[in-house]
This record gives C-alpha cells, sequence and structure tokens, in this order.
C-alpha cells in the first residue's frame, strides 16, 4: 500500500524556518509530480509548491523567493525549505503526488495526513 509521511511541522516564531520533509513507501514505479499543499482554519487547500520529475518547479505567489521545493528521487523523498515564515503561512501542510504504483500507465493522486506548521507573531 502507497502512503506518504510528512514530518517536519511544529511551532516556530515568525522570520524562522522550517523544512518539511514528505516520503513515500510501498510498491510504485515511479513519481511524477510531487507536491504541498496547505489549509488554514476557514479556507480551501491550497497549492504551495509543486516539482516535476524533471525538476521544474511552480510556487504560489505569497511564498515565492521564500520557499524552496526539491526532491530526492533516490528516496523518493520531497522537501519544502521555508524561511521567512509569516503569520499567516500558519496551516496543516499536506504532500501531494502523482505516482504510477499499480502499472507503467496509471497516475494516481496521493495524499499524506498533512503536518501542522504554526508561526507565532
Amino acid at each position: 500500500q502507497v502512503q506518504l509521511v510528512e514530518s517536519g511541522g511544529g511551532l516556530v516564531q515568525a522570520g524562522g524556518s522550517l523544512r518539511l520533509s514528505c516520503s513515500v513507501s510501498g510498491s510504485i514505479y515511479s513519481i511524477d509530480t510531487m507536491g504541498w499543499y496547505r489549509q488554514a482554519p476557514g479556507t480551501q487547500r491550497e497549492l504551495v509548491a509543486e516539482i516535476t520529475d524533471s525538476g521544474y518547479t511552480n510556487y504560489e505567489d505569497s511564498v515565492q523567493g521564500r520557499f524552496t521545493i526539491f526532491r530526492d528521487d533516490d528516496k523518493d523523498t520531497v522537501y519544502l525549505q521555508m524561511i521567512s515564515l509569516k503569520h499567516e503561512d500558519t496551516a496543516v501542510y499536506y504532500c501531494h503526488a502523482n505516482i504510477r504504483a499499480g502499472d507503467l500507465w496509471t497516475v494516481r493522486d496521493y495524499w499524506g495526513r498533512g503536518t501542522q506548521v504554526t508561526v507565532s507573531s
């Protein structure tokens, strides 16, 4: 069974840094796009950053220049390095990946359970 397991969330003061990690476990063929989403109370889940298997990255405007997404394909892991954190970055952060697991031709969406990031002002 394919699972995405996040780690690295926590409480940090404004201006501080955190690094989130998300590792894929289970039997898979390959991982296409990996990304991070977040959801604050009373809001919709939004894309924070994503990275394709070729290394192309895309960021939400408010995190551009402060967050960096990167992946280690040898470890089936994606990271989100966050610096200059702001109170408005407070949310539950979810890992997402498009994975070919059952066969080479079927891509499915997988989600982690989420990790809380709280930035105190």
